[in-house]
């Protein structure tokens, strides 16, 4: 079940994530959306998005440049590992703190607001949900992190990840003895990678650069249509 988990799973959420956002894109393309509830309550709305969306964006940010930078190039630029360590529990601590308050309260209006809720699915409710427990378990693995100041278990996270991206053998190897949060925490990961293009996380994707080569001029109507009675 551990090769299963973190050697074979990763490669069925990404292969998922990616082909079934092309199919719902090409297919639905309507569907494609954030489905902001900020105009049937604007209250906390602001804070509660802008705190949630900064922090993820940041958590994003370092744990891609974190763990797919390869180790050598932290080596040439100086920076150690156990370095690398204490920037990652403090920019990701507190990049998670605020995603985290920002999460709830955006979870909170979803649950408890009943116009909000009347215009939710389970989807949205669930992912949101879903992200808050991803969270709790990033926040939760820094009091394991600095017990490994040396950056020990980071440096097996780094070559798990490069292995899953560099389709090197064995991937799941790494990972044997890591402590079980950070398992957990990978796991709800890659699940949120699997339900990405059937939620409203789709919209992350998002940008217009079909506008670059459509034409200059959009026709809405082409004649004037006449009147039955005419």
């Amino acid at each position: 079940m551990h090769n299963f988990i973190f050697g074979v799973y990763p490669y069925i959420a990404l292969t998922v994530m990616i082909i079934a956002s092309v199919a719902r894109y090409e297919r639905d393309p309507f569907t494609w959306k954030s489905k902001s509830s900020q105009l049937l309550r604007k209250r906390q709305f602001v804070i509660g998005s802008v705190l949630f969306h900064v922090g993820v964006l940041v958590i994003f940010a370092g744990h891609f440049v974190g763990l797919l930078t390869p180790i050598w190039v932290f080596d040439t630029l100086g920076i150690s590992h156990g370095a690398k360590q204490i920037l990652a529990i403090v920019a990701g601590g507190i990049a998670g703190i605020m995603a985290l308050i920002g999460g709830g309260i955006l979870l909170n209006r979803r649950v408890n607001d009943p116009r909000i809720r009347a215009n939710s699915t389970f989807a949205d409710t669930a992912i949101l949900a879903l992200l808050l427990v991803q969270l709790v378990l990033g926040v939760g693995s820094i009091f394991v992190s600095l017990r490994h100041l040396d950056g020990s278990e980071m440096l097996m996270l780094m070559n798990w990840a490069q292995a899953i991206v560099y389709f090197q053998p064995d991937p799941a190897s790494y990972l044997v003895d890591v402590s079980w949060i950070f398992k957990t925490h990978i796991f709800v990961g890659l699940t949120i990678f699997l339900l990405f293009p059937f939620t409203r996380l789709v919209h992350i994707v998002s940008a217009p650069v079909r506008y670059l080569w459509r034409p200059g001029y959009q026709i809405v109507r082409t004649r004037k249509h006449k009147h039955p009675a005419e």
